[in-house]
């Protein structure tokens, strides 16, 4: 057991000094919800809000919103006349976070939440400023984030909880790169009519480009880092790529703005952008990839190895994801429809454990060369919250570096983890997972248990038409 991660294991790290070094770069990045409730900070607002209206001058309104904790946009509408009083914040009840798919507040922490639904005050994220998908030139958009009653982040917001875990690594010099990949499917809006271009096909369909081409546009105004978008193997099946960073938190942010922003593209044209993990029964489920690696301080990759020849940073990774897959399945794969995806059966999981090369791996190493080595997390649907999918892989890898010794990884590794294909089976593995359910937060782990068992309750009760075709 490793209460703290051992010297042999970090060095390449600044956790070898007696006391750890976060860079002020991390260090910033972690502290974006605190900036604007500082006086010299309101200032940052300030000029990023006048540098928006100068440059649209025909903006009407502002939507605030809050991500909760299924990435749904919860916020309102004002004008724009509005937007600079921001910067002392605006009230949203806390509620938002206790919201199940359909809007309605689960509480489990006490009854004054779902009888009184206090309000707490929010303030802008910066750099979350931008036109709406739908009418850009009249309308903007703005993120906010919730502090708690003693003016600290709030506990269930799925961005800190990611801040949070994020902050554990910093804290020995180490520094997550992410870059997702995120699938959907692009359907005819009145009858799902789809056709098939092929995977990596070049030739868009034409009833497709200017689609792509306006989704495209949308993304560079908005400045999210779309780097591309491909064709899938199924019919009507895409993915849209992100740049890899180091800002982790802002570019699971530009997951759940690209997921919007695609959506509402789509509508315009006539489409209808599913993001489901598994819209179709007999086609290809959709996912939200994650290509993680981790730098020091100096920037240099600690799983930089050789082919095929794993260093233990990795190895211990690797080992320690696997360990809590089965728990992770339960956040990864957040509704009913999530796990169609996730099986080829009532009995056999869709993915294996881990390897090189093997789009059929839950962690599959990808072709490289030496100084990108790096892990592909290939679980999570399209429909998971990024902001916690990537806390719970974090997790995991937290775990293989704190608790897990290198002697035993290499059994570790060798071993399929037996994954739950049912949600009710993944959330009994994440609640009695002591390890996960402390690092995204007691309070939300509970939430978020009594969340989906509700909404797996309330499906559960839906009687199929399909059903009749085996009652005689």
């Amino acid at each position: 057991m490793n209460p703290t991660f051992k010297p042999s294991l970090l060095k390449h790290s600044s956790a070898l000094f007696s006391s750890p070094v976060i860079s002020k770069s991390v260090a910033n990045e972690s502290q974006l919800t605190l900036e604007n409730t500082t006086s010299g900070n309101n200032s940052i607002f300030r000029q990023e809000a006048e540098r928006y209206l100068s440059n649209n001058p025909n903006t009407k309104h502002i939507d605030i919103y809050l991500n909760d904790i299924n990435g749904s946009f919860r916020g309102k509408r004002m004008n724009i006349t509005s937007l600079l009083s921001l910067e002392k914040g605006a009230y949203f009840p806390q509620s938002v976070y206790s919201m199940d798919k359909e809007g309605k507040v689960q509480s489990t922490l006490n009854d004054d939440l779902a009888v009184n639904e206090p309000d707490r005050i929010c303030f802008p994220v910066a750099g979350t400023l931008r036109p709406c998908g739908h009418h850009p030139a009249e309308n903007a958009q703005i993120l906010l984030t919730m502090k708690n009653d003693q003016g600290n982040p709030y506990s269930l917001e799925p961005r800190v909880i990611l801040e949070n875990v994020l902050s554990k690594f910093h804290e020995h010099g180490l520094y997550p790169v992410i870059a997702p990949e995120i699938e959907f499917y692009l359907e005819d809006a009145q009858n799902r009519n789809i056709q098939n271009s092929g995977c990596f096909h070049l030739a868009v369909p034409s009833e497709h480009t200017a689609f792509i081409e306006e989704l495209e546009t949308m993304a560079t105004r908005q400045n999210l880092p779309l780097s591309g978008i491909v064709c899938e193997a199924e019919a009507g099946q895409f993915e849209l790529n992100l740049q890899h960073s180091g800002q982790v938190v802002d570019i699971c942010e530009n997951v759940l703005a690209l997921r919007r922003l695609t959506s509402t593209v789509a509508q315009r044209f006539g489409f209808n952008a599913n993001f489901m993990a598994k819209p179709y029964s007999q086609m290809s489920g959709s996912g939200l990839h994650f290509h993680i690696s981790l730098n020091d301080e100096q920037g240099n990759n600690v799983f930089a190895s050789g082919d095929k020849n794993l260093n233990e940073m990795m190895r211990l990774c690797l080992a320690g994801m696997l360990n809590l897959m089965p728990a992770s399945m339960a956040i990864l794969a957040p509704n009913v429809n999530s796990f169609r995806r996730l099986r080829k059966n009532l009995n056999e999981p869709l993915f294996s454990s881990w390897g090189f090369n093997q789009r059929s791996a839950a962690l599959r190493i990808p072709c490289s060369g030496e100084a990108h080595r790096r892990i592909e997390y290939r679980l999570a649907g399209s429909d998971a919250n990024p902001y916690l999918a990537m806390a719970t892989l974090l997790t995991g890898m937290l775990y293989g570096l704190e608790k897990i010794e290198d002697d035993p990884v290499a059994d570790l590794t060798a071993c399929s983890p037996v994954l739950p294909l049912f949600q009710q089976h993944a959330l009994d593995e994440f609640r009695q997972c002591p390890y996960l359910t402390a690092a995204l937060g007691e309070a939300f782990s509970q939430q978020w248990i009594q969340t989906k068992l509700s909404e797996l309750t309330w499906f559960e009760s839906i009687v199929t038409p399909e059903e009749s075709v085996f009652s005689y």
